[in-house]
């Protein structure tokens, strides 16, 4: 028996809507911590409606992940066709990415790796693929600029960048008890840029921090 249309667009929200609801969820508990019931009940619906859209809580959590993921590329393309400063460029791209992970408060990334190790290493590879385009393009402009070292590796910077943004997602290096994912990201930011600024882009750092501490 084949849906019609209507029926066909009903499904099609409802997925979504269970999609987003879980993905909310998993940032704000943890990928582990939520059960199918938590999200039946928040969403006032039966577990049966959601496995008939998911077959299970594996899939719904990669599906989850992916959709989260392309939706921040998309906004950090949308940032970086504004072609800001460089250095604005970056603290515009994590406020955005922080805003829609919620602060990170559960340490979703590090419950991702440990229970679905798997979707954790799929997604890494797609997040070091658009982070290790966007450095690069971001300290190229830079250079050109005069904002950063002339004299820069350009591919050792992006990897370094990526590999200490994943560092700093490990709960066992940086306890949540300790430092929020808001502090890390603003501190790693700034220790990324003093490393490669030049004088004149030191100034352009320091007026942003300033200006963010008022």
């Amino acid at each position: 028996m084949f849906l019609k249309f209507p029926e066909l667009f009903l499904l099609a929200i409802m997925r979504e809507k269970i999609l987003h609801k879980a993905t909310e969820l998993f940032l704000n508990l943890g990928f582990k911590s939520v059960t199918m019931d938590d999200l039946a009940n928040e969403m006032g619906i039966s577990k049966k409606t959601i496995y008939s859209h998911f077959e299970n809580k594996t899939k719904l959590v990669e599906e989850s992940t992916i959709a989260l993921f392309w939706f921040i590329s998309n906004g950090i393309d949308e940032i970086i066709a504004l072609q800001k400063n460089p250095i604005e460029e970056l603290y515009e791209i994590k406020r955005f990415v922080m805003l829609h992970l919620k602060d990170e408060k559960s340490s979703p990334q590090y419950q991702l790796q440990k229970y679905y190790p798997k979707i954790h290493e799929t997604l890494k590879k797609k997040q070091f693929e658009v982070m290790h385009e966007c450095v690069f393009d971001n300290v190229k402009r830079g250079m050109d600029m005069g904002i950063y070292r002339e004299n820069l590796n350009v591919e050792f910077v992006g990897r370094i960048y990526f590999s200490g943004v994943i560092s700093i997602k490990d709960n066992s290096l940086f306890p949540i008890q300790i430092f929020s994912m808001s502090q890390l990201m603003d501190y790693y930011l700034e220790y990324h840029l003093r490393g490669i600024v030049t004088p004149k882009g030191r100034k352009i750092l320091n007026s942003i921090i300033n200006s963010n501490q008022e």
